[in-house]
């Protein structure tokens, strides 16, 4: 449980300092097509920093493999997500960007598993 909390608060952090270098220290630097991508990897992460949060809060009411198993699978959905994304935005190396519909699917699979954990509890 405070593992997912300690992860929510770090992305949180980082998702703000992200969405305010991007704001900030790319403008201008980056096409108008590459800062909304990078726009796109801050939303994403601070979604799914909600997301840890709510999972780390719901297990202590409700210990199950399947609420581990979809903070694991927010925190690895941001990881290749929002990171992908974030280095393709920088880098603009496509290799990068192909990455990022692999965590859109673990996003997917971690609400599934919130959503289980939390229908099996009920």
């Amino acid at each position: 449980m405070k593992l997912f909390l300690l992860l929510g608060i770090l992305n949180g952090f980082l998702a703000v300092a992200l969405g305010a270098f991007g704001a900030h220290g790319l403008e201008g630097k980056l096409s108008e097509k590459m800062l909304a991508t990078w726009e796109k990897a801050v939303q994403y992460q601070m979604f799914h920093t909600v997301a840890l949060l709510v999972t780390g809060l719901a297990m202590q009411k409700i210990t199950s493999g399947s609420m581990v198993s979809a903070g694991w699978f927010f925190f690895a959905g941001i990881l290749l997500f929002s990171g992908s994304l974030y280095i393709y935005s920088t880098t603009q190396i496509k290799t990068f960007a192909m990455i990022t519909p692999i965590g859109g699917v673990a996003f997917l699979i971690g609400w599934v598993l919130l959503g289980y954990a939390v229908i099996k509890h009920i």
